[in-house]
């Protein structure tokens, strides 16, 4: 198991560190949901027909659902 760069805290909630602005944590947020887009787009790519299988899913839940 690697070696954390900071101590394990018991106290916070999912080992945030307490420390950790508001700033910081939208940044580890915007990587991740970059990362989390880029495996999208690569999946996307890799296996075609499940992509447009979901794109036709996608669109038909949005013509059936109503406001």
């Amino acid at each position: 198991m690697p070696e954390l760069p900071y101590p394990p805290d018991d106290d916070s909630p999912r080992g945030a560190r307490p420390e950790e602005t508001d700033a910081e944590r939208r940044r580890r947020r915007a990587r991740f949901l970059r990362e989390l887009a880029e495996a999208r787009e690569l999946r996307d790519r890799v296996q075609p027909r499940r992509a447009k299988t979901a794109r036709l899913r996608h669109a038909m839940r949005m013509r059936t659902f109503r406001w």
